[in-house]
């Protein structure tokens, strides 16, 4: 049975951090040595970043909270809330994120309302709270009570591969099935200041954001599908348990980012691969840059420079993941997704004035897409893409070459 994604949303807080701007604030926090200084420098300036978003309205110069709890603009100390504060605002931010998120996404999608919706899945690693963000969508959205809800939760980075796989597997047991898959992160929550190189990396890298598919194998007249689920696979590396891990403390989630991590994916990435390029006759023994689109989780700017490298993929496959960092940062799980609809909204092959051979015949774009995260797990995903592309709702996902917008709230 063929099963199609036939919407896929996204959305982030209004609040925008300069990456600039940010580096100066963490650069200049008392107690850090000058090899922390150093590093803060460092990891802000070749993150390849731009611009982040954040729910935490308080992380900007022009905030004025009575009681500040994240930072104090009056003092610029970045301050260290304990994790039951930081909770109780993901409770509340990012149930707004992932409503707005499920909404779009159906409003993306003229044949499937509200009650048609059969199973409902939701994503996350930086926050917990019950009734959870399942509820939360079935009462905001006017589900059907009886929708069946998972929760998939603090799996890191890789997480939107097993929902939409889930996904995949529901409406292949369920002809009539409808599945809403939400990712909602906000990683932001989790930023202190430090001398630890992870702790730096995280707070040079993390953002806010989610992301929001319908998938179905239903028939919808009139109403093209966007991607076809084709294959998923996942893949534990041999190394790297200790390389990539998230905790929980008693200020924040705290991130494990070892710098050998782009080394291992170096090391891995055609091992973990195979599995799933070995699910089609097609694409067996072609060269990686043979598949026209790659949709790559942006874990940081060194992991998308390996993978480049090493599958000897061109510069403007790598765009989609580049300019979804640039612009969004690292958004744990809704990032992958962010990216899969930056290839979604760029113009087919033959509107852009080329036709390289593909894989499956002319016309039909394949997309190869891959996530890490914790243990090392490597996620992969195989797609076909369908529709003609819709203009993109954010200005700053339609053109690779527009530079990011200026933006008035800074920290």
């Amino acid at each position: 049975m063929t099963v199609y994604l036939r919407s896929l949303e996204t959305a982030v807080p209004p609040t925008i951090l300069v990456q600039s701007e940010a580096r100066a604030v963490f650069a200049a926090q008392p107690g850090l040595t000058r090899l922390g200084s150093r590093l803060v420098n460092t990891c802000f300036d070749s993150a390849a970043i731009d611009t982040r978003h954040t729910a935490v309205e308080e992380l900007t110069k022009d905030s004025r909270a009575e009681d500040p709890q994240f930072f104090d603009p009056a003092t610029g100390l970045v301050l260290s809330p304990s994790t039951k504060t930081r909770n109780g605002i993901f409770a509340t931010e990012a149930t707004k994120l992932f409503i707005e998120a499920a909404q779009k996404a159906l409003d993306a999608c003229p044949g499937v309302d509200a009650q048609d919706i059969t199973h409902l899945i939701t994503v996350s690693c930086t926050g917990f709270f019950n009734p959870g963000p399942d509820y939360k969508i079935v009462r905001a959205l006017g589900l059907n009570p009886a929708v069946q809800r998972y929760h998939l939760g603090f799996m890191g980075c890789y997480a939107a591969f097993p929902a939409l796989r889930a996904a995949k597997s529901f409406c292949e047991a369920d002809p009539d099935a409808a599945v809403l898959v939400v990712c909602a992160e906000l990683c932001s929550l989790h930023v202190r200041t430090s001398n630890d190189p992870d702790t730096i990396m995280g707070s040079a890298l993390f953002a806010d954001g989610a992301a929001a598919a319908i998938i179905t194998a239903r028939d919808i007249p009139g109403e093209p599908a966007l991607l076809r689920l084709d294959h998923f696979e996942t893949v534990l590396t041999p190394v790297g348990e200790d390389s990539m891990a998230w905790n929980i403390g008693d200020e924040g989630f705290e991130m494990v980012l070892g710098n050998y991590v782009p080394h291992i994916i170096d090391d891995h990435i055609i091992g973990a691969l195979e599995p799933l390029l070995s699910r089609d006759s097609s694409l067996q023994g072609l060269p990686y840059r043979d598949i026209q689109h790659w949709g790559i989780h942006p874990g940081g700017r060194s992991i998308l420079d390996k993978v480049q490298s090493r599958l000897d993929l061109s510069d403007e496959q790598l765009v989609p993941a580049r300019e979804t960092l640039r612009n969004f940062g690292n958004m744990s799980s809704a990032t992958v997704l962010f990216v899969i609809k930056h290839i979604l909204d760029l113009p087919a092959a033959d509107d852009a004035g080329t036709s390289p051979a593909s894989p499956g015949g002319p016309g039909v774009e394949r997309i190869c897409s891959m996530a890490f995260g914790p243990g090392l797990t490597v996620e992969t995903a195989l797609f076909t893409r369908l529709a003609a592309p819709r203009p993109a709702d954010n200005p700053r996902q339609e053109s690779a070459a527009e530079p990011a917008e200026p933006v008035a709230v800074r920290v």
